[in-house]
């Protein structure tokens, strides 16, 4: 595929998306349908529609109008190209510009178009960031990194390395976590590289592996929002006798195999069986969320959230930490995390658990921005008032 087709193929996809598909699905229906595309071309043509999702509104404004079209044409002048160089109709690209799509789109003015965000979100932004507002939400416009996790139960940091380099996988210490590795070079190399299928390295942000590096000592650990496993196996790398929960078991269903592939054994707690499960040293409960912390990876996300939505969260969230409490053994730790940059999901949630629990108090806290080392993310260590740390 030409340049020009691509962006064809990536307007197609926008379409689909502004009718109401969900980006994945209105890719993989793409692909499907066009079987001559290569995985470069289908890569190409996936990074500018994530690209343009992350700038839904900016692009609409830069391209003067709200179709797949203009909304390329604004995200080809975001990039500084002029769109005329790539609508030329050759081949497979699209039409040349008309004298109105010439003329029409300027640059964002208002705050939420510049920043990219829902118009209810920028002071939810200003109130929980204050200063970093503005910064932490074009920072959410940009890609993210991909970062891997040395599992450090079975090599060390500068051994998968070089074995990644081996591979043609260049990677750069990350200063969040010193588990962590950025990838800068080869990043689709790496699921299929032999470091990552002998269970050397995993893919995680370093904001998650910093907060469990965060965690002293060993015992027995419950992951009580366990989903994919991340954190159950970043405890396990660490010594820890891991225990995993999900109300949705099957969210689990690879941890298992990971697990295996890692050199960890790690227990599944099905929800039926999580009251009988008893206490543990540490309780990790990385809540549900807006995950705003993380909408350079998902920006439909950032688009599909609404103060109701919102709510419902912090609603779920408060009940997680409750459900939590009975699982603390004594002297035990509870940690409480989100991948999200809000404060009614992060230090608001600790407030209202302290309210409602005078005898345990916060140990520690720690919050990590949106840059070009990892997302953003906050944790929370609780621990009981009458216990010892």
């Amino acid at each position: 595929m030409t340049p020009g087709a691509r962006v064809a193929a990536a307007i197609e996809i926008l379409d689909a998306v502004a009718a109401g598909q969900a980006g994945e699905v209105a890719l993989s229906r793409w692909a499907r349908a066009s079987r001559y595309a290569g995985s470069k071309d289908r890569a190409a043509v996936r990074d500018l529609v994530i690209d343009v999702l992350r700038q839904w509104r900016s692009d609409a404004a830069r391209g003067g109008g709200e179709t797949g079209r203009a909304r390329m044409i604004g995200r080809l002048r975001g990039q500084g190209i002029d769109p005329a160089t790539l609508f030329d109709g050759v081949g497979h690209a699209p039409p040349p510009l008309d004298d109105d799509e010439r003329t029409a789109g300027c640059d964002p003015m208002d705050e939420g178009t510049s920043w990219d965000l829902p118009d209810w979100l920028v002071p939810e932004f200003k109130t929980s960031l204050g200063d970093e507002a503005a910064k932490t939400a074009q920072a959410l416009t940009a890609r993210a990194p991909v970062t891997v996790r040395v599992n450090t139960a079975l090599t060390d940091v500068e051994t998968a390395q070089k074995q990644q380099s081996d591979a043609g996988i260049a990677t750069t210490a990350n200063p969040r976590a010193a588990s962590a590795l950025t990838v800068t070079e080869g990043a689709r190399r790496v699921r299929n590289a032999a470091v990552y299928q002998d269970g050397l390295v995993e893919i995680q942000d370093a904001a998650s592996q910093a907060a469990v590096l965060g965690i002293d000592g060993q015992g027995t650990a419950l992951d009580f929002c366990a989903g994919g496993g991340g954190k159950a196996l970043a405890l396990a790398a660490r010594g820890w006798q891991v225990t995993a929960h999900d109300i949705d078991a099957k969210r689990m269903r690879d941890l298992p195999a990971r697990a295996s592939r890692g050199g960890h054994h790690i227990a599944l707690c099905a929800p039926d069986d999580i009251a009988r499960a008893g206490r543990f040293d540490l309780v990790f409960c990385d809540a549900p969320c807006s995950g705003s912390g993380t909408w350079r990876r998902t920006p439909e996300a950032k688009w599909a959230l609404t103060p109701d939505r919102l709510a419902t969260l912090c609603q779920t969230q408060q009940d997680v930490l409750e459900n939590a409490v009975p699982h603390v053994a004594p002297g035990g730790r509870l940690i409480y995390a989100t991948c999200s940059v809000l404060r009614d999901e992060n230090e608001a949630q600790i407030d209202a658990f302290l309210d409602r629990h005078h005898d345990w108090r916060c140990a520690a806290s720690e919050r990590w921005g949106v840059d070009e080392w990892g997302d953003g993310f906050y944790v929370a260590h609780l621990v009981s008032g009458r216990h010892t740390t």
